[in-house]
């Protein structure tokens, strides 16, 4: 993952679309944007991964929880603002490096990152998900590279996540077929845990933030 930053553009950012709100020692994100099954614009990458930076250096945070509104968890970049994001000088590099530059701020959060899913999990999805230390699944959730469909390199660091947490073979699976990856079948290679319900307040997602949260932001190191 690169962590190569190219200049934000001087035009001023859309709107970002999430939401962000503490809950006593746990940080609750949520992607808000269903109508697209929460695909990601460049604005909300940006916004997204300064929030994670942020709440890095904020030691009130014990925990941060990430979940997506409505039906899905994200479906990637949100390709239909791309024409947008051209026209104020934003390139398909300055998107992936943004993309890269998210997925770097949860993997390097002093804190652990619980991400909920529901639905689909699809492109940089993916990487944000895996990103986490600790993801839960609806049954009816899966996860897709998609990018060979459109022409692209999977970014967001999914490719390497995926190898990393299920091995090479499942890996060149998801991105040279570009076949869904279920839920069960992603918990049979020991990365996610089905079943806990599409629910951001299921039983496992506030089980495992309540847990985390009294405890010590940082472990003492040597003798």
């Amino acid at each position: 993952m690169s962590n190569n930053d190219s200049a934000v553009p001087a035009a001023a950012p859309t709107a970002t679309r999430f939401t962000a709100v503490q809950d006593g020692k746990v940080l609750r994100i949520t992607i808000t944007n269903p109508k697209r099954k929460n695909a990601i614009d460049y604005d909300t990458m940006v916004a997204l991964g300064a929030t994670f930076r942020s709440a890095a250096a904020d030691r009130a945070v014990r925990a941060i929880v990430l979940t997506g509104e409505g039906g899905d968890f994200c479906t990637g970049a949100d390709l239909s603002a791309s024409a947008d994001e051209a026209s104020r000088g934003i390139t398909s590099d300055m998107v992936m490096n943004a993309a890269n530059r998210l997925v770097r701020a949860i993997v390097d959060a002093p804190v652990a990152v619980i991400v909920r899913i529901r639905g689909a999990a699809a492109g940089v999805g993916v990487g944000i998900a895996l990103a986490a230390d600790l993801v839960y699944a609806s049954e009816d959730s899966y996860l897709l590279l998609a990018f060979i469909n459109i022409g692209l390199m999977p970014d967001g660091g999914a490719a390497a996540l995926v190898a990393a947490a299920a091995g090479r073979p499942l890996a060149a699976r998801m991105a040279l077929l570009g076949e869904r990856l279920p839920a069960r079948e992603a918990a049979a290679a020991r990365r996610l845990t089905p079943g806990v319900g599409g629910d951001e307040h299921a039983p496992g997602v506030v089980g495992g933030g309540a847990k985390i949260a009294p405890r010590p932001r940082r472990a003492r190191g040597g003798p």
